[in-house]
């Protein structure tokens, strides 16, 4: 049996071919649709974990966002990129959950064995992988006591390595407060990071 293959415009991550697979999307092409969420399916729950901290909440927000992404398709320019689109998604349904529940979203502590399995490689060594798991979890326990709009701009940098002007439109802000925070929310991570060192 040969395995179906992707639309042409679905193969590369260019701009272009982006906006060719938005256009069969919204034209009814169930591969231009199965291939978009494919490719972002993942990247849309690494961050709802990421920002949520539990696996079963980040799936459900994943789904609500998907779920948006593909019927709002037809008010999508599609001469922007999809990613930060999506994560705007995301974002906003992540705020959505906290709202409902009326808690802060520092209240849950990151997933540690979801985090690890998806965000490191394994290392050359067993001791390397305990040391890489160890600095993951301090990471992540400083992650957490950080403010919500300090948390989810050094996740979009610094580990799904946006752009600044693709983080201004996920976050809804200029670019020169998108560094400052940036800049801001990094010195407030390591003083954490040393502050947990000191108290080790």
């Amino acid at each position: 049996m040969v395995e179906r293959q992707p639309p042409v415009a679905a193969r590369g991550d260019t701009a272009e071919s982006e906006s060719a697979l938005i256009d069969l999307a919204r034209a009814g092409h169930t591969d231009a649709r199965e291939t978009l969420a494919q490719r972002y399916r993942q990247p849309a729950y690494l961050l709802a974990v990421q920002m949520l901290g539990n696996r079963d909440d980040a799936m459900d927000v994943t789904q609500d966002a998907m779920l948006r992404f593909f019927t709002t398709l037809d008010s999508f320019d599609s001469e922007r990129r999809v990613q930060p689109w999506l994560f705007t998604i995301v974002r906003n349904q992540v705020r959505d959950l906290w709202r409902r529940r009326r808690r802060r979203p520092g209240d849950s502590a990151p997933d540690a064995d979801s985090l690890t399995s998806q965000l490191v490689a394994p290392g050359p060594s067993p001791e390397a992988d305990l040391r890489r798991q160890q600095l993951r979890e301090e990471v992540w326990r400083a992650m957490d006591k950080l403010p919500a709009e300090k948390r989810e701009i050094i996740v979009l940098r610094d580990f799904h390595d946006l752009a600044y002007n693709d983080i201004a439109q996920v976050l809804g802000i200029p670019i020169g407060t998108v560094m400052s925070r940036l800049h801001g929310a990094r010195r407030q991570l390591r003083a954490r990071l040393e502050e947990g060192g000191r108290h080790a």
